[in-house]
């Protein structure tokens, strides 16, 4: 079983859901690295390297609330899977909506998981906790 460090982009508008990602990330022996933005522009922003993020560590796995101010999840989902340089890049849905029609959408966007955020905590963390796992052992993405 081999273990790699993941850069993961969190965006998130949401303190508290943030706090339970950055807490179940850094539960572990591999040195995960982990960027929050708060809304769908400051997301785009960040996978183009764009100001003020240039010279930013490109992410592994993009961690991705529907529900964001400015660019919802949805149209940044949309942007990033329609950019030759960006698509490759997996996309993860992290929401509290468990509508079809958003989880629709999201896969007809090219998401690579739809998550839907437990309410208790404890679940929250170990959902996050099985999804780094996933993504840091047992994916054979592309070296």
């Amino acid at each position: 079983m081999v273990s790699s460090s993941i850069h993961f982009l969190l965006v998130e508008d949401d303190d508290d859901h943030a706090a339970l990602v950055e807490m179940a990330l850094s539960e572990n022996r591999v040195a995960n690295t982990l960027q929050r933005v708060t809304d769908g522009t400051e997301g785009l922003a960040y996978v183009r390297a764009e100001a003020p993020f240039q010279g930013r560590q490109r992410p592994d796995l993009i961690l991705l609330d529907l529900n964001l101010p400015k660019l919802d999840g949805h149209e940044l989902l949309g942007q990033l899977k329609a950019d030759e340089d960006l698509r490759a890049i997996p996309v993860v849905i992290l929401t509290t909506s468990q509508a079809d029609i958003d989880k629709d959408r999201a896969y007809h966007n090219h998401a690579n998981s739809y998550l839907t955020k437990p309410v208790d905590a404890d679940a929250f963390q170990e959902m996050i906790q099985d999804l780094k796992l996933y993504w840091g052992i047992w994916n054979q993405g592309p070296a």
